[in-house]
């Protein structure tokens, strides 16, 4: 969410990013509803001193009294305006950063790195799901029949292998300064809206009704299956004022995620490239208020992703996304694709993005500074591992000749294993 100050200062970049992101928003609407929310505000403020004043005398009754019966009609118009404000907030997008490539969609993104060479194959080579048939490591039709439409079993050395690659993930970022946490996966819309998934991409998400009372006899709220332990980490510190000192914070959460995947409808029905439930590793950084800090940490995190793919011997390119497909809160973003030879294409596996404090605002995340003053710091977020989509990789990239798959060595002490094979 951007500051309502930024954004009447800063109108000329807010519109360009509203145009440029393809939304669909009335900025001159939200700025003549602040005008009058601020012009509101002046009368309410004006009635409560006059009161005040009468208040010391018990002269002018009948002046309290039409003071006291103008506040209770517009102190609740100034309540549906604050929150009228509000919705139309959330739905503002962020500014984006000077080298984001300007575009309508996805076609327009950048590819700045290419890392490693797809391989090429003396062989017929399978894709994943006959791999996984063959090697009884992913039962699709049971999947279907409990679960429906996306529905699969990981079966024997898959299961440890996706295990494996949620340890080693782990491993890996523990020694880069990150706290691993297990985190809720149940979050009330509160962390949504604060990460942003609500409202722009509330189709996605499951939700939980929770008919039952509490103790104090009131209906329980509804809970949220989510899609990525980035709203659960974010909202860790949700309403704290940190100190200077603890910054950058650094989690790392594993969880189970959940996705409806109604915006993909009829993209990639086979196999486990796009599911409704899968692991994660998700990390998250909670930054100063400086864009040269947050560039650095940035930088960081996709490193850790090319490392992570490096040591699992996967090709793989980082793009840099253009305006169009960015989404609302980003101000700047890379997706880092993976090699599916089955494709003959690279495929999103990770994507790492600064948010500055669009995500702050929100969660009302603040640190005081060694001036006392409170700020709203800079978010960034980044994908560990994602499972079973980079099992799609690991097994079409690494099979061999004779139907087996190979192990990366990076993983072997983790799963067990040097190969998959009957």
């Amino acid at each position: 969410m951007l500051d309502i100050k930024f954004i009447k200062e800063n109108k000329k970049e807010v519109e360009k990013a509203i145009k440029n992101k393809n939304v669909s928003f009335d900025l001159n609407k939200l700025l003549l509803l602040d005008e009058k929310k601020h012009s509101l505000l002046l009368k309410i403020e004006k009635l409560r001193s006059e009161r005040n004043e009468l208040s010391k005398s018990k002269d002018n009754i009948e002046k309290a009294k039409t003071i006291k019966k103008c506040l209770q009609d517009l102190e609740p118009q100034l309540a549906e305006l604050n929150e009228q404000i509000l919705e139309m907030q959330l739905n503002v997008p962020n500014v984006y950063s000077g080298d984001t490539p300007v575009g309508k969609n996805d076609t327009q993104n950048k590819v700045i790195e290419l890392c490693g060479s797809p391989r090429k194959f003396d062989f017929t080579a399978k894709d994943h799901i006959e791999l996984a048939k063959n090697l009884d490591l992913i039962d699709f039709e049971r999947g279907v029949k409990v679960s429906g439409f996306r529905g699969y079993y990981l079966k024997n050395h898959a299961v440890k292998l996706q295990i494996a690659l949620m340890q080693f993930t782990l491993d890996k970022l523990e020694a880069e300064g990150f706290i691993p946490m297990i985190v809720p996966t149940l979050v009330h819309k509160e962390a949504l809206i604060g990460s942003g998934h609500f409202p722009e991409a509330k189709d996605e998400i499951y939700e939980i009704s929770n008919p039952g009372k509490l103790a104090s006899g009131k209906t329980e709220e509804s809970t949220y299956l989510v899609g990525t332990a980035e709203p659960s980490l974010l909202a860790y510190r949700m309403n704290e004022i940190l100190d200077e000192s603890e910054l950058a914070l650094q989690y790392c959460g594993f969880s189970q995620c959940y996705r409806s995947e109604i915006g993909s409808y009829g993209k990639d029905l086979k196999g486990v490239f796009r599911i409704h439930e899968f692991m994660k590793v998700e990390q998250i950084v909670i930054c100063e208020a400086d864009h040269k800090i947050a560039e650095k940490w940035f930088n960081k995190l996709l490193n850790i992703s090319k490392s992570i793919l490096k040591d699992l011997e996967l090709p793989h390119r980082v793009l840099q996304m253009c305006t169009g497909d960015m989404g609302l809160g980003k101000y700047k973003m890379c997706d880092v694709e993976t090699w599916m030879p089955s494709s003959n294409a690279y495929r999103e596996t990770h994507s790492c993005s600064n948010l500055t404090d669009w995500q702050t605002r929100r969660l009302n995340i603040r640190y005081k500074n060694k001036d006392g003053q409170k700020i709203y710091p800079f978010a960034l977020n980044n994908t560990g591992i994602a499972s079973p989509r980079i099992l799609i990789a690991l097994l079409e990239n690494h099979q061999q000749k004779d139907g087996s798959v190979k192990i990366p060595k990076a993983l072997q002490k983790y799963c067990g294993f040097e190969k998959i094979s009957n």
